[in-house]
């Protein structure tokens, strides 16, 4: 890993070729991949980071299932309407939890951390993403084999963008800086 100047100074540490910062600004949700697929060196970085997240109390309440058999993609993409990107990506990780977890506002706050991280460290590969939820649990166990007392939350797909590469982002279609931030009072 390098240090590397980011904004205001600061120190940004990279992991290949791009920075932290870098990764923010690339990422974006992908839903066109390429054939290329994920080596399982970059899917391993990518799944310890999700192992990493941050949980509250380090809980860690997941477990992650990747999912890179073509077959297997084709047949996942159909737990949930808006599934289509997985079908056609390199890998896909499920994040699986305790489907009566009594926490359950925590564990959705955590599985976000999970998910970020997974998205910022394949971004940092200039590996694509996108998320999407699971609406049907009984064909996603089936298809994952997770147990009975285990949901699937959350599906994030992976692969190399078909048409154009991850790269920083100048002007992103979001409300504006001075819109969205607040200093102290609204």
């Amino acid at each position: 890993m390098a240090l590397q100047d980011g904004i205001g100074g600061e120190q940004a540490v990279t992991s290949g070729d791009m920075s932290a910062w870098d990764a923010i600004r690339s990422r974006r949700n992908v839903r066109q991949y390429s054939r290329a697929r994920v080596s399982a060196e970059d899917l391993d970085q990518i799944l310890e980071a999700a192992r990493r997240s941050p949980s509250s109390q380090n809980s860690q309440p997941w477990d992650f299932i990747a999912v890179t058999g073509d077959d297997e993609l084709r047949r996942l993409a159909d737990v949930w309407f808006g599934g289509r990107h997985i079908a056609s990506s390199a890998a896909t990780i499920a994040l699986i939890t305790a489907a009566d977890d009594a926490k359950a506002g925590r564990v959705q706050f955590d599985l976000g951390q999970a998910a970020m991280s997974i998205m910022l460290a394949a971004a940092g590969l200039g590996i694509g993403s996108c998320h999407s939820a699971v609406g049907d649990q009984d064909l996603a166990r089936q298809l994952l084999g997770y147990p009975a007392d285990k949901t699937c939350d959350l599906l994030i797909s992976l692969g190399y963008p078909a048409g154009r590469p991850l790269t920083p982002i100048s002007v992103p279609d979001r409300r504006p800086f001075d819109e969205v931030v607040h200093r102290n009072r609204w």
